[in-house]
């Protein structure tokens, strides 16, 4: 738990609601970013100091695990919830002995600060955090969305500095421990009764450390966004707009934690041919008004492979749709869905004089029957 979120209120930062959904923090994030991004404005202290605060604000709320913890914090600040000084880890839950560190380890360099942990020292070990996870997009076409590809995909997540480790300090110099609060983070605030509250120390905010010499590449955040190109292999059978988790391959981890998960929103090019319902695949076959009429066994093109032969009965209506089982896409057990083929009575445009004289033929052959009959049976 991060002794310095419930002073902060990230979602004021974002100008989002308490339950606003991942893409709408997002969208703000971006805009926000896009406004006080330190290239756009070179030189503005107070932007510089404004995009830090964005970017904090959004890689804890992008992250579901740390939305939740972050929440659960706030909640318990505001109840007024604590215990005696002293009792336990030294106040609230955990603060007094566990930090994220910003994805670096202090342990180490506490422990070389003070001999190991000398008197009046307090022991901070990094805790581990999973990463956080990873929102991208993909466009297939149509076939590749039926079959599976394997796509590269580029991605940016907020990680670690590469400058300076997650330290947040300039190379070539490290953060000092606070001496208010002796690298605990957490400073006691008498109540005037039997207990004491502890809450985050004024002079670091929580963290335990004082970065004198800010690195100018994360301005003293310990973070930065890292963009990767992967290949991502895109199971067969993917809908259009149909969002994919592929686990382990989001932002890295900090201190050994595990990686977030990559999260793809797949997006199918439309086929000039086929169609999709559900996992079976659709097309269209014009039939000519004898085949439909006297019965025909036509061949019809599938997705992939080689055509099939499908009977059609005498009598067969426009609009009859027959499947060919297996010719589909795939589903989730392995196999295969069907292909539904619809046929559609041609009717010609124009008729040469052998073809009107045969058509008239059949009218006549008809023999007046009136299809319309039915229609009104019984008057109106």
């Amino acid at each position: 738990m991060n002794s310095e979120w419930f002073e902060k209120d990230f979602y004021q930062t974002l100008g989002v609601s308490k339950d606003a959904s991942a893409a709408e923090i997002k969208k703000a994030y971006r805009k926000l970013a896009r406004d006080h991004h330190p290239d756009a404005k070179p030189g503005d202290k107070a932007a510089e100091e404004k995009f830090k605060e964005i970017s904090e604000a959004y890689g804890v709320l992008s992250n579901a695990d740390k939305r939740k913890e972050y929440d659960e914090q706030r909640a318990m600040f505001a109840s007024g919830g604590f215990r005696p000084a002293g009792a336990g880890g030294g106040g609230f839950g955990d603060f007094g002995t566990t930090t994220s560190g910003g994805g670096f380890d202090f342990s180490d360099l506490l422990g070389g600060m003070f001999g190991g942990g000398g008197a009046g020292t307090r022991t901070r070990t990094a805790r581990a955090r999973r990463g956080a996870d990873v929102e991208s997009e993909a466009t297939l076409s149509f076939a590749d969305a039926i079959g599976g590809v394997t796509v590269a995909l580029r991605t940016t997540s907020d990680e670690a500095c590469p400058s300076c480790h997650g330290t947040g300090a300039r190379a070539g110099t490290v953060p000092r421990v606070c001496p208010h609060c002796e690298g605990s983070g957490m400073q006691t605030s008498a109540s005037g009764g039997l207990f004491a509250t502890m809450e985050p120390c004024d002079e670091c905010r929580g963290r335990g450390l004082v970065v004198d010499d800010p690195c100018p590449t994360c301005f003293g955040s310990g973070r930065a966004a890292s963009t990767h190109t992967m290949q991502v292999r895109i199971p067969a059978g993917v809908k259009d707009g149909q969002r994919i988790r592929l686990k382990g391959k989001g932002a890295k981890g900090e201190n050994g934690g595990p990686a977030g998960d990559l999260y793809v929103t797949v997006h199918v090019e439309p086929h000039t041919l086929f169609g999709r319902k559900g996992d079976n695949l659709t097309v269209t076959v014009p039939v000519t008004f004898d085949e439909a009429a006297l019965g025909a066994e036509i061949s019809v093109p599938t997705l992939g492979g080689a055509p099939v032969r499908l009977k059609v009965p005498a009598g067969t209506p426009n609009g009859r749709t027959f499947r060919a089982r297996g010719k589909g896409a795939p589903r989730k057990d392995g196999t295969k869905a069907d292909l539904l083929v619809t046929v559609d009575v041609q009717v010609p445009s124009e008729l040469d004089d052998a073809t009107r004289a045969a058509v008239e033929a059949y009218r006549e052959a008809r023999d007046g029957t009136d299809p319309r009959a039915a229609l009104f049976a019984g008057g109106a």
